[in-house]
């Protein structure tokens, strides 16, 4: 049975990093020494040494090890309990993750029931493909599929509001022009705070102030923490 925790982002305004998630976090992974294997790829402006301390840290004080998968091989992923990948850059998290032989890997043992956990880039890498981030393309991924964890795409950071004066496209207008191009996958747009817990066949929308649903030829629809999305998780026949 598949679990997993994807989350919009990793901290509320005024809150420290993962404290919003620190309970869901320890129901994912469980209770003792837990080794997570930690996927720092999307960093772009530190290191991945960098990225890693910082979650090795944090983890540690919900009583867990952290590895970066940068200083490991993929032969090695039966010796975790738990995958979690970082926020940051889309392209790079999936570049690095692909060229290092961890997508085929990640994916087998989530689906064996390994938990798996992902905020903002992490979260998009457990979607079908990274077709509906927000960043910058800095680097070249070799194609846009990811882990295909879900069946629906996430927006991650989503919002509604329109600058003044910008000439822009909307938020909104892009997935759009994604659910046009592609029917038969729904988008979530994400809200800062928000995050879907799946568990098996059942997919839960909690905390923060929810989320904006996409499908092609529907009109939007807004849904608030609590709401059952265990419908977008059925793959189109």
């Amino acid at each position: 049975m598949q679990r997993l925790l994807l989350l919009s982002n990793s901290r509320k305004p005024k809150g420290g990093w993962l404290d919003h998630v620190e309970p869901l976090i320890k129901d994912l992974i469980g209770e003792g020494r837990r080794k997570v294997l930690f996927i720092p790829f999307a960093a772009v402006t530190i290191s991945f040494d960098a990225y890693v301390a910082m979650a090795r840290k944090r983890f540690a004080q919900m009583g867990y090890s952290v590895t970066g998968a940068h200083k490991s091989t993929p032969a090695s992923i039966r010796q975790f309990d738990a995958i979690v990948a970082g926020g940051g850059n889309t392209f790079r998290l999936l570049a690095e993750t692909r060229e290092r032989g961890w997508l085929a890997p990640i994916r087998t043992r989530v689906k064996a029931g390994v938990p798996f956990m992902g905020w903002s880039a992490g979260a998009n890498l457990a979607c079908p493909t990274i077709r509906t981030t927000n960043d910058m393309p800095v680097v070249d991924p070799k194609g846009f599929n990811a882990l295909n964890l879900v069946a629906f795409q996430i927006n991650p950071h989503y919002t509604d509001r329109k600058l003044k004066g910008h000439g822009g496209e909307s938020r909104d207008d892009r997935i759009a022009e994604f659910v046009k191009m592609n029917p038969a996958v729904p988008v979530l747009g994400l809200r800062e705070g928000s995050l879907v817990k799946v568990e098996g066949d059942r997919a839960q929308l909690l905390l923060g102030p929810g989320a904006r649903l996409f499908r092609r030829g529907r009109k939007p629809r807004d849904l608030r923490a609590g709401a059952d999305c265990s419908a977008l998780l059925v793959r189109p026949a």
